[in-house]
């Protein structure tokens, strides 16, 4: 299994031990830099680690796990690697503890497009192992993801734009409608734009992820 590659920002604030742990999760084609541009923005008491996924493509990008076209199924997405990648940023996790200690009580994870869908994947199926999600622009796979009938469900916080081309807004839509018959509490935005973080979106996140921690 190749080890992930990531980015670190260390916490702001002064003297913490055993901070929580934000890890972004970047979408397909794209890397360890994308999310890691809003780093500077994130909660002091972050830990911030931006993972790169494992998968190599074209121009320095990459993948979670493939999307495939063909004439028969269309489009379609790689179920058993995205569940092999969602195994192997667990591991990751497990291990990321000997070289920058973190609350595992406390981790987050923010995800977009592709790495929504993952981040999706890993809080549902393993909502003990999660505090929180952020999915933006992204969609709830079934396929890939055990929704929890009962115990803890880590938060879960969803924004999507309206004009999406890329992954459909009503993808998502209908992801948060099928959490919420399942008793699952679901803060969902929408925003007027296409498959992109916008700044109202981007101020609406933090204003939910930085109250969430405040609460701690």
């Amino acid at each position: 299994m190749t080890k992930l590659k990531y980015l670190v920002r260390q916490p702001k604030s002064i003297g913490i031990t055993n901070p929580p742990l934000l890890v972004l999760i970047h979408g397909y084609g794209s890397n360890e830099n994308d999310l890691f541009s809003f780093a500077d923005y994130l909660h002091a008491d972050f830990l911030v680690i931006s993972l790169r996924a494992p998968l190599n493509l074209p121009m320095m990008g990459h993948a979670w796990y493939s999307i495939h076209f063909d004439d028969e199924q269309g489009k379609w997405s790689d179920d058993d690697e995205a569940i092999a990648s969602r195994e192997q940023v667990l591991a990751f996790l497990e291990s990321l503890q000997h070289d920058h200690p973190y609350d595992p009580t406390q981790v987050h994870l923010l995800g977009f497009s592709q790495g929504a869908i993952l981040s999706y994947s890993l809080a549902l199926t393993y909502p003990n192992r999660f505090a929180s999600i952020v999915a933006l622009s992204g969609y709830l796979n079934e396929k890939i993801t055990t929704i929890p009938k009962e115990g803890k469900i880590p938060q879960i916080y969803v924004g999507h734009g309206t004009q999406d081309e890329v992954v459909p807004y009503q993808w998502d839509k209908q992801g948060v409608e099928r959490l919420r018959q399942e008793g699952i509490d679901v803060h969902f935005d929408s925003f007027p734009v296409g498959h992109t973080i916008s700044q109202d979106g981007f101020h609406k996140l933090l204003a939910w992820q930085n109250a969430l921690l405040n609460k701690q």
